[in-house]
């Protein structure tokens, strides 16, 4: 999918979303490089770092799975990504506190190489 046919179909980032991708594109400074709204397998990833094969997700509550979520994790749990769910009210209430558990989560994934077809620095969030 094209970057500019890509954009067509992103949804508008939310209050949080907006707020988040404030802070999450400081990253770059420290060698993180987060791509938003991207889309893979089929699915529209809220936020990514392919390097560190991290998927950031912003959910508007504490739900029960949905079936959509848990397809989306098994799709990319086959290619060794990890998916962090972060809550609309943590970003509201605590953007300190999860921003320490991103950086945490990136820390702890090891670089990989990009996918095939994935740029790390393609689309939103390039340098």
């Amino acid at each position: 999918m094209s970057v500019t046919r890509a954009r067509q179909f992103r949804k508008a980032l939310t209050p949080q979303e907006t707020r988040l991708w404030s802070r999450l594109k400081l990253l770059r400074a420290e060698g993180f490089h987060i791509r938003r709204q991207t889309p893979f397998r089929g699915y529209y990833l809220d936020f990514v770092c392919f390097e560190r094969r991290l998927v950031i997700e912003v959910d508007g509550s504490q739900h029960a799975e949905s079936e959509h979520d848990a397809l989306r994790d098994a799709v990319l749990a086959r290619e060794d990504f990890h998916t962090l769910r972060i809550w609309n009210t943590d970003v509201i209430d605590n953007i300190e506190g999860v921003m320490e558990t991103i950086l945490d989560a990136l820390a702890k994934r090891p670089p990989t190489r990009p996918l095939r077809g994935h740029p790390p620095h393609q689309g939103e969030g390039k340098r």
